[in-house]
């Protein structure tokens, strides 16, 4: 293990240049130095800057813990028959693993304002390795449930290596990076289905969560090594770490804004795929499990759009690229209705909606990390709360308007948050929101078009 864990190490790392004297203090962590950051010229004292390897480790780390979230998803029968139970408890096992997400967003990230973030991050994943073991010896469901709970507590790690990334990224680049942090994360999401399908169909459902666990060693120990030392963090009680945490959405419009807009747009699209498996498991689909799942990567057109957005959004075009991908939004429903009875429009439907979601996700991320820069962890905690707040709602509409509305029906409710984030957008053309500026600070305020 630890033989892997150094060739990993010299795989993300780089040396020091020769003739640039020796590495800042507190940057050699062991015999290999801190890798993928360098000195950046004129940056207040010496600050790390960030590079393209150390912003790959960071986004393939992401996706790999985000995925966590999701490889119960297409193992819910597999685990009902293991545990001998039916499938309205076992499909409690997503639940619990939302609820500890949720959680988690509310009281872990924002200790990533308190705590050194390397440290905290390596934490983390450790934690995660120790309840994904849990669940895969679990042997009851109770316990897996638990387990799962703990899961998805500890799996905001991403969530406090986002704003980490944008923190180390220069400015005119922070969009790019957001970009390629939520590339990772997005391929997490897509990649955990299958990935625990075709692992649960090789060696049983319990195996993915072995190998997860395994993983997550891993990337701690290699994490550990890479991420750079911070100079000390704020001294605040936890209580007012958290409490500030949700105030910013009384004090900061823009991050009001952005949470209305982010929830909506999760809204919209929990709607779709909330729906999606009972569609393409009857008529005239009748699609297997196995064949549902895979539609999940119909979602890789976010990929290319996450990165794109976060070019747009360094060039201070968040208005107008949060404007189009809200009617993109709204606009694929129209598609997706068209898909009832046929696949390719529910396919383009599909890859239409990912491409506004994504585009509104990664405008809405850069905005909200600089409002308050010293405050990043607990400005995404709060708007991510929010976040899944919308998504929640989605769900939970869903479920009654598709037995008393049907497929149409859903399309019309998606539409519907389509034309909530499209009004927000407008209005902030006419109305733009600017971020409360702390006292005595006189720059001028950042322009967005």
């Amino acid at each position: 293990m630890l033989a892997s864990v150094r060739r990993w190490n010299s795989l993300i790392g780089q040396v020091w240049p020769r003739g640039e004297g020796p590495p800042p203090t507190g940057w050699i962590v062991g015999p290999v130095s801190v890798a993928a950051m360098d000195v950046a010229p004129g940056h207040p004292e010496s600050a790390p800057r960030l590079s393209n390897r150390l912003v790959t480790l960071m986004a393939v780390a992401t996706g790999a813990i985000v995925a966590n979230l999701y490889y119960s998803q297409p193992l819910l029968h597999q685990i009902s028959t293991s545990f001998r139970v039916g499938t309205a408890a076992t499909s409690l096992v997503v639940t619990c693993t939302q609820i500890g997400y949720a959680t988690g967003l509310l009281l872990l990230v924002p200790l990533g304002d308190l705590r050194p973030r390397r440290w905290l991050t390596a934490a983390m994943f450790a934690l995660t390795a120790g309840f994904l073991v849990m669940a895969a010896a679990s042997p009851a469901l109770w316990l897996f449930e638990v387990a799962a709970v703990a899961v998805g507590c500890t799996s905001v790690a991403g969530q406090i290596m986002i704003p980490f990334a944008a923190d180390l990224a220069d400015p005119g680049r922070q969009g790019r990076v957001v970009g390629r942090m939520m590339t990772g994360l997005l391929l997490g999401i897509l990649l955990a289905r299958t990935a625990a399908g075709l692992v649960a169909q090789v060696a049983g459902w319990r195996t993915i969560y072995w190998i997860s666990a395994g993983l997550m060693v891993v990337f701690a120990l290699v994490l550990r090594r890479a991420l750079p030392t911070e100079a000390p963090r704020p001294q605040l009680s936890y209580h007012r770490l958290v409490g500030s945490s949700l105030r910013f959405l009384l004090t900061e419009p823009v991050l009001r804004r952005c949470a209305w807009n982010g929830a909506t747009e999760f809204a919209a699209f929990s709607v779709l795929w909330t729906s999606l498996a009972f569609l393409l498991s009857g008529p005239p689909f009748d699609y297997s499990k196995a064949v549902i799942g895979l539609f999940g990567l119909a979602g890789v057109a976010g990929v290319a759009t996450a990165n794109a957005a976060g070019r747009l959004a360094d060039a201070q075009r968040t208005r107008i690229v949060t404007t189009i991908a809200a009617l993109v939004l709204t606009g694929s429903f129209g598609i997706l209705a068209l898909g009832k009875d046929a696949l390719v429009p529910l396919i383009v439907g599909i890859l239409v909606l990912d491409i506004g979601c994504q585009g509104v996700q990664i405008t809405n991320q850069a905005i909200i990390y600089r409002i308050r820069p010293e405050a990043r962890s607990r400005v995404n905690s709060a708007y991510m709360v929010c976040y899944f707040v919308g998504g929640a709602i989605g769900s939970l509409t869903t479920g009654a308007v598709l037995a008393s509305a049907g497929w149409y029906g859903i399309c019309w409710l998606g539409a519907g948050f389509g034309v909530l984030l499209t009004a927000s957008a407008l209005l902030d053309h006419v109305r733009p929101t600017e971020p409360v500026r702390p006292h005595g600070d006189r720059t001028p305020p950042v322009t967005e078009r």
